[in-house]
């Protein structure tokens, strides 16, 4: 290699270090000024940088792999609508489409081109959960897609600087929550524009003209690094199955990883029939955490962007829970789309049982509540808890960990601050992780008393309470979760339930399973 080509090339790695800078900050301005709490407080986001070729070239560190990996196939989406060539400066483009978006009709996904000396040179997105989209509230209770709240297909935010005021309105018409929804899609904005002038900066800084050999450069180096990893992979079919506790009845997961030269596909034929509840996966939100179980697993270090994701395949039949088809109910797609990963994890533990943990709480035990202040006040909000991690190779499951999802533990103060609930109690639940070698991580139990003078809703979304996360080799499978109320009366745990004035809720959160025989 020349020195002018080192030099070349040293110089394009401080480059990408800058664009990971700029997502970072991209992702910290959202997180800083949203109003919903689980975005605020506990960092239910993403952010990203992609070329005019729709690729996701960097993302933030900030933020979740439901978001991230789901981002990196909307813009694909936007770009269908439209096109390149039709782009203009102050156009900003979103969706909340559980379709073209993250599974769900909470999460916005907002696209804002980046010009520079009036030349498009990259398309900034981000990604947040919003509180309250109307319909029956974030529950697993509708049984379409219509029933769960508005659906916003893509649009434009802005077209040439100018708000659309007319969707503003209509959006805030169709929420308990105008004033934070409202807050909430500015705060998206903000964030991509952050992004742009952190990119314009380093565009005039590096005398760059756009990002095209840059993006290039970044996709490539990631794919041969990733191509590498994979070719030390044995090859072969690997399968994996579990049941969880569904809605009403149970739920099997099944799935198949296929490891060939240059790609793996994971396909979930064999997994249960759709629900006529909310609990239903679109396949961009199923793809999202197998392709993120896939990097964590197999391509530890290795950049996650379309260098690399795009060796991984995702397919499910039509007629299947982890493929829903458009009007199904998607509402709380998050309780199994994040226990893909167990799946995954079972695959792969066939022919690489050093990388992977066993099965763990997994989807998060969000506390989804509706009601009224004694003021009058209408609030829906979302406490975010889990439980215990499976015990890992070597070490022990992390307790009350939001893994797969990442994201942080909404804080009492926050809440008790802003909405008529009292904690009594939130501590290690000792000794719910399987029994191991290793141990599986605790959970966490919990008591939350309504001080209001009415009624609250509890939006019930939890499961591994009937079938807990199992143990491996010899390890004991974690404490099954719990909800109910402090006189001992049991709640189911999903569905819309009533927390009269007074009532003390009960909640246990799963232990992960243990690896490996105990000692003794």
């Amino acid at each position: 290699m020349s020195t002018d080509q080192g030099l070349n090339k040293l110089r394009m790695q401080v480059q990408w270090s800058r664009l990971l800078a700029i997502v970072e900050e991209q992702a910290q301005a959202l997180l800083r000024t949203s109003f919903s709490t689980i975005v605020r407080e506990c960092g239910d986001l993403s952010t990203g940088i992609f070329d005019l070729k729709g690729r996701m070239i960097t993302q933030a560190v900030t933020g979740t792999p439901g978001h991230v990996n789901t981002m990196a196939a909307s813009v694909q989406h936007f770009l269908r609508y439209f096109p390149i060539e039709t782009i203009a400066p102050g156009d900003i483009y979103v969706t909340n489409d559980p379709w073209m978006g993250t599974g769900h009709l909470n999460d916005f996904v907002v696209v804002t081109p980046a010009f520079h000396e009036d030349r498009l040179v990259a398309l900034l997105c981000c990604t947040s959960h919003l509180m309250d989209v109307g319909g029956m509230g974030y529950g697993p209770d509708g049984r379409d897609v219509y029933m769960e709240g508005f659906c916003v297909p893509p649009v434009k935010l802005a077209e040439r600087g100018e708000m659309n005021l007319l969707l503003m309105d209509v959006i805030k018409a169709n929420t308990r929550l105008p004033v934070e929804t409202e807050g909430d899609i500015y705060s998206l904005v903000n964030s991509n524009e952050i992004g742009i002038r952190g990119l314009r900066s380093m565009l005039q800084e590096f005398a760059l003209p756009d990002i095209a050999t840059l993006s290039d450069y970044i996709c490539d180096v990631t794919r041969s690094t990733a191509l590498a990893r994979l070719a030390e992979l044995p090859r072969g079919r690997f399968r994996y199955e579990m049941e969880v506790d569904g809605y009403r009845k149970s739920v099997r997961l099944a799935a198949c990883v296929t490891v060939e030269d240059g790609s793996i596909n994971v396909d979930f034929a064999g997994s249960s029939e759709p629900s006529e509840y909310g609990i239903n996966v679109p396949l961009t939100y199923a793809s999202a955490y197998s392709t993120f179980a896939l990097m964590s697993a197999l391509m530890p270090g290795i950049p996650n962007n379309s260098g690399s994701l795009d060796l991984f395949t995702v397919s499910a039949p039509d007629i299947c829970i982890l493929n829903a088809q458009r009007p199904a109910p998607v509402a709380i797609r998050h309780v199994l789309g994040q226990m893909l990963p167990d799946v995954v994890f079972g695959c792969l533990r066939q022919f690489a049982p050093e990388k992977v943990p066993a099965e763990g709480a997994s989807c998060l035990w969000n506390i989804n509540l509706q009601g009224m202040t004694d003021a009058g006040k209408v609030f829906a909000t979302t406490v975010t808890t889990n439980g215990g991690t499976g015990a890992r190779p070597g070490k022990n499951g992390l307790s009350v960990t939001s893994y797969p999802s990442g994201v942080r533990g909404t804080p009492v103060e926050v809440l008790e601050s802003a909405i008529p609930l009292t904690f009594w109690k939130k501590e290690i639940r000792q000794g719910s992780g399987g029994a191991g070698e290793w141990r599986g991580g605790d959970g966490v139990d919990m008591l939350i008393e309504n001080v209001s003078g009415s009624a609250i809703t509890l939006l019930a979304a939890f499961d591994r309470i009937d079938y807990p996360p199992r143990g491996i080799d010899g390890g004991a499978a974690g404490a099954a979760g719990y909800v109910g109320l402090s006189d001992g009366t049991p709640m189911l745990g999903k569905g819309a339930q009533q927390i009269q004035p007074r009532q003390t809720l009960v909640i246990r959160t799963p232990g992960g399973g243990g690896l490996g025989t105990p000692p003794g």
